[in-house]
């Protein structure tokens, strides 16, 4: 087989990982496809040509999406201008739907065939968007059971592979090796501070993440505090935010022996609880946006939960203190209650084990690089 072009597009940190999984797999099955597009670190480590970078690309809620509209527009118009210039042999979406469904759009327009790969959160929130889902794309690769449904019965053709972090998340060290393997007292406590991986989810959520760990770090002078630094960001975008008297680890690496190495965390939501859970460390989950994306999500929002690990769980497994009540004093005191209270948190890692098993067998990247070899055969 000739070489075969496929421009795949991955938004933000989560999809760089799946991306760079996804091109792995698929060189593996198959030497001649040539990814391009955007990505992250990792995609191009696996071989993936970035036009342009996903961290520039990674903002949430409408403010932000207007702060960055040059960024994203020149993006934008890189890749309409490839798609109907010198159209691929197939477009891979990653999650990223604002984006990705206008881009599907411009594909269809050009002939060029569309697979999408992490479902759009639409059955949270704007359901109606599926009917523009089954006019522009081609084959939806859904990572959660309970999407499958969903995508058939609105008549779009769609195949459960599995979720990506099912074998991503694995490790073998145990709680104290994990701790020491990053400098850390495995006889003390510690808790994991996990900000995102977006500079605007930093920017309004790591003050109010250190704000709780000064004042549990008050409470326990012995607790340990470990923050993982995400691709995307660079130690100047945590930087102003860490004050000087309180003694912070920072990593890029090892997330998952981090994760096992933690006895609490406190998270923003998002892939990472998915992650946090499957490793089983007790959690509270917070987030915050503008006022006025805030206002619009309470409207279009058709969940219970914002936690990943409580939707797949079926449940409020882990605490979600949300707007006004992710506050400090809030934080501190669930995660004080996780360090106490030991029937608590067994409870929670009880639960946390039931995630796990609604994820699937495994080998979801080998079995979305095979939908890619029968699309772009089909092309």
């Amino acid at each position: 087989m000739s070489e075969r072009r496929v421009m795949i597009v991955a938004g933000e940190a989560s999809g760089d990982i799946y991306g760079a999984q996804l091109a792995s797999e698929t060189a593996r099955l198959s030497p001649n496809i040539r990814f391009f597009g955007i990505g992250g670190e990792r995609m191009r480590e696996a071989g993936v040509q970035t036009l342009v970078d996903s961290a520039d690309m990674a903002v949430v809620g409408l403010v932000e999406v207007l702060r960055h509209f040059d960024v994203i527009a020149k993006a934008f118009l890189k890749l309409k201008r490839i798609l109907l210039q010198t159209p691929p042999h197939l477009l891979v979406l990653i999650d990223y739907p604002g984006f990705n469904l206008r881009l599907a759009r411009v594909a269809r327009r050009s002939g060029v065939r569309v697979l999408y790969y992490i479902s759009p959160q639409i059955w949270a929130w704007r359901q109606g968007r599926v009917h523009e889902i089954a006019r522009l794309v081609d084959h939806m690769a859904v990572i959660f059971p309970f999407e499958l449904p969903f995508y058939r019965n609105a008549g779009v053709a769609a195949s459960f592979v599995g979720h990506p972090l099912y074998d991503l998340v694995a490790v073998e060290a145990s709680r104290d090796q994990a701790a020491a393997s990053f400098g850390l007292d495995p006889s003390r406590r510690i808790l994991g501070l996990f900000p995102g991986s977006r500079r605007s989810e930093v920017q309004r959520l790591l003050p109010v993440i250190v704000q709780a760990a000064a004042l549990l770090k008050q409470c326990y002078p012995d607790l340990q505090l470990v923050l993982p630094l995400a691709s995307t960001l660079g130690s100047e975008d945590i930087a102003p935010h860490l004050p000087s008297d309180l003694p912070v680890t920072i990593t890029r690496d090892r997330i998952h022996d981090l994760i096992r190495g933690c006895d609490a965390i406190i998270s923003v939501s998002g892939t990472v609880t998915l992650e946090i859970a499957l490793l089983g460390t007790p959690m509270v989950v917070i987030y915050k946006l503008s006022p006025l994306t805030y206002q619009l999500a309470r409207r279009l929002v058709k969940v219970d939960n914002i936690a990943l690990c409580n939707i797949v769980a079926g449940e409020t497994v882990v605490r979600e203190l949300i707007q006004d009540d992710a506050s400090a004093n809030g934080i501190a005191a669930e995660i004080g209650t996780i360090l106490d209270d030991d029937a608590y948190a067994g409870t929670i890692r009880a639960k946390l084990a039931t995630v796990r098993s609604r994820l699937g067998r495994g080998g979801a990247a080998r079995n979305v690089a095979r939908l890619i070899l029968e699309m772009v055969e089909q092309s």
